[in-house]
């Protein structure tokens, strides 16, 4: 009997020793910007570097697969992307990689999810304030608005029915030859959703996806502490930098705000966020952000969000499973969905 306690005692040091030896992990990041015109960052905890690396070089090639197919403005050897299938626009249907299909058939669905504030086919007039917005912030002097004729105008050339796909065929192709595709709103959202479930479907656990902002974790930290998010101020003269931090669990945080991308008009700052009703940018707030399980959801939801009033995209999150927003107005009042304020670590 003394023997076999022994024998038991003499394991049970073998398994602790063998237990304490396990590396413990550590947090590793790498960053890349050539991707959906933004900085990228994956952060995660592995025992070995070269584990990180190994799912940080996956990332890196997810990205660039998706922003080669997603890019309006760019074109790639041997690739027909979103801006292929623009040019081909009245002309032919074009032959396209899976993603692209995806990609415009989940649009079609957050048209539907976000009451059409979101959509991929207004990209006639949304070509015309990127094209004023560049030329006033190349030459301030000349900065000047679009005519509303104009707009009006381009605004006829937008909806999903001038989208055809055949699925079988893997074509898409846009019958009227002044309608474009801007998938702005959409994409990268989508792509980060995407990287993240590929990355979940391996068993990776313990890291966080930032894709210019969009910030998307996959599992807790190692000692299961939670990731952390912080709601930038739109107001870039305060002294603030940030109003709140928020507590992130398996879920996804996107921001859409006035204070990024915009230009002057006689004293006057135009921001790229468009509502599909006015044409107009709109000015409600200076910032929406949004919390889901979904970084795709997300992203459409912070563009439609600020383009609603208050009560109007309040009552749509409010119907979302699992969704959360909060609100920022251009003279810094902060209002919340009903279950946002939950999310927020006290100070």
């Amino acid at each position: 009997m003394k023997r076999i306690v022994s024998v038991i005692s003499v394991i049970v040091i073998i398994l602790s020793l063998f237990v304490s030896c396990k590396p413990e992990k550590q947090k590793f990041a790498e960053s890349f910007i050539e991707y959906f015109d933004t900085v990228s960052t994956v952060t995660g905890y592995e025992a070995a570097a070269l584990d990180f690396d190994k799912n940080s070089t996956e990332v890196e090639a997810l990205l660039k697969e998706y922003h080669e197919l997603y890019d309006i403005y760019n074109s790639y050897s041997g690739i027909n992307n979103v801006r292929t299938v623009n040019e081909m626009a009245g002309i032919a249907p074009v032959k396209v990689d899976k993603k692209i299909i995806d990609l415009i058939e989940y649009a079609k669905e957050m048209y539907a999810l976000t009451k059409s504030k979101t959509d991929v086919t207004f990209g006639s007039v949304l070509k015309i304030w990127h094209e004023y917005r560049e030329l006033g912030n190349n030459y301030p002097s000349e900065a000047s608005l679009p005519d509303d004729g104009e707009l009006k105008s381009a605004a006829v050339h937008t909806g999903f029915d001038k989208i055809v796909i055949d699925r079988e065929n893997s074509t898409v192709f846009i019958t009227d030859s002044k309608a474009s595709i801007d998938v702005g709103a959409v994409a990268k959202g989508y792509a980060t959703e995407q990287i993240a479930k590929y990355l979940e479907g391996k068993g990776v656990t313990g890291y966080a996806l930032n894709i210019g902002g969009n910030i998307r974790v996959i599992g807790d930290k190692p000692d299961g502490s939670k990731w952390t998010a912080a709601v930038t101020n739109p107001d870039t003269s305060a002294e603030n930098a940030y109003l709140m931090n928020i507590n992130l669990e398996n879920k996804a945080f996107v921001t859409s705000g006035s204070y990024v991308r915009f230009y002057t008009v006689d004293g006057k700052r135009y921001h790229h966020i468009i509502d599909p009703e006015t044409l107009y940018p709109k000015n409600e707030f200076a910032s929406v952000s949004i919390l889901s399980s979904d970084s795709g959801v997300a992203d459409c939801l912070s563009t439609a969000l600020f383009c609603m009033s208050y009560e109007r995209g309040k009552a749509l999150i409010e119907n979302i499973n699992g969704a959360e927003a909060v609100w920022v107005k251009p003279d810094g009042e902060i209002l919340y969905s009903s279950g946002f304020e939950k999310c927020i670590i006290e100070e």
